[in-house]
């Protein structure tokens, strides 16, 4: 049989202050990319990988490169940041961008295929879960950037909206590793929780920092002041260390630690093809399910040209490591399934809540708007441990 080749770019930030997560979903991508050449199929997928270093200028410069050489559709970003500055570019040159990270929602591209969560896929999950069995009074840090502005505004919405309060706001430029003035408010403050929007290195050196900060203040800080985030992934526990890589929150639509027969294979694949890491990360697996969404969608359309694609991706159903996914119509956003897991010391995360199905996405929070709390879901959520 006949094959067809299509050349894609693959556009990872894979040196940078949040590389270790980057690497993971270049990992991912190459993983399917992989898979599907090797399978009886009648495409292959030809990468063209690119590193944009975490630069913002980069990413437009490199984005123009591989849409210009006549690639129609490119995986890749991990910033909400690097997102918006190349989407112009597709726009000009009618591309695709196969996005693969939850973000903050509110936007809709004709030009994006989004297959990471929206905001009513993890951070809506993590405020009813917050409210419910944590505490209602929260402080809020991050790194000062579209992705924690925005999405401490739906959590303090939402939260309101449950009857609690955001005691305070603080934002660090990216790579910032200073956190003394941020810790003593935290402290003086005492809130229930805080929840964390803080990337890559300045995460890893947050955690760190506020769990010597409590230790020396008398504090169980897992147990007394929890942090719950929408970004933290098992290969960013490796990089916390282990003198404070456990009992923190997580949000999310995928954890290497779920049981299922697609996972285990997913996980077996990876650690084989992968050996030095970094480990698996959800965004990791998002990466891996946007490369096998647009494989199945191009053999469908039998052309890489955009409007095809368009049309073809909604016909599209995965069966991946997380369970299924499929891309809404409507949004170009996935049906994905959330989850609220605790890191643990081992470096792994455990599943205490999941919801029964994959939900659909709501990226305008439409159905689902914090401020009147008509969100959640309690009925979609089940205990998996307390």
């Amino acid at each position: 049989m006949t094959r067809t080749t299509f050349r894609i770019g693959v556009m990872f930030s894979t040196t940078g202050s949040y590389s270790v997560v980057a690497r993971s979903m270049l990992n991912g991508a190459q993983l399917a990319l992989a898979e599907v050449n090797a399978a009886d199929g009648p495409i292959t997928l030809e990468p063209v990988v690119v590193n944009p270093s975490g630069d913002l200028a980069q990413y437009r410069a490199l984005a123009r490169e591989l849409l210009s050489s006549g690639i129609r559709q490119i995986v890749g970003c991990y910033t909400s940041s690097s997102r918006k500055e190349v989407i112009p570019c597709f726009e000009k040159f009618d591309g695709l961008l196969w996005y693969p990270s939850h973000y903050e929602g509110f936007e809709s591209s004709d030009n994006v295929i989004y297959t990471g969560a929206a905001p009513n896929q993890h951070v809506l999950p993590l405020v009813d879960y917050l409210a419910s069995r944590v505490g209602t009074r929260a402080f809020c840090v991050g790194s000062n950037y579209i992705w924690a502005w925005e999405n401490n505004r739906i959590f303090r919405e939402a939260l309101t909206a449950r009857g609690g309060t955001v005691l305070a706001e603080r934002y660090l430029t990216v790579g910032d590793t200073e956190f003394d003035q941020v810790i003593a408010a935290i402290l003086e403050q005492r809130p229930d929780v805080v929840f964390n929007n803080l990337i890559g290195t300045s995460a890893y050196a947050f955690f760190r920092a506020f769990r010597a900060a409590c230790r020396s203040a008398g504090i169980d800080q897992p147990n007394e002041i929890p942090v719950a985030s929408c970004t933290l992934s098992e290969p960013e526990l490796q990089e916390i260390g282990a003198e404070a890589v456990d009992g923190h929150l997580s949000s999310s639509v995928y954890f290497s630690s779920l049981s299922s027969p697609e996972n285990a294979a997913f996980m077996q694949a990876y650690t084989a093809a992968f050996p030095d890491g970094p480990v698996v990360s959800a965004d990791a697996e998002a990466s891996y399910i946007a490369v096998k969404l647009l494989a199945a969608t191009l053999a469908q359309a039998g052309s890489d040209e955009s409007r095809l694609v368009r049309c073809a991706v909604a016909n599209q159903r995965l069966l991946a490591p997380q369970g299924e996914v499929r891309i809404d119509p409507q949004t170009y956003h996935a049906w994905l399934t959330p989850r609220i897991g605790r890191s643990s010391a081992g470096g792994q995360f455990e599943l205490l809540l999941e919801a029964r199905q994959p939900i659909a996405p709501d990226p305008y929070l439409v159905q689902s708007s914090p401020r009147f709390a008509t969100s959640m879901r309690p009925p979609l959520l089940r205990m998996v441990k307390s």
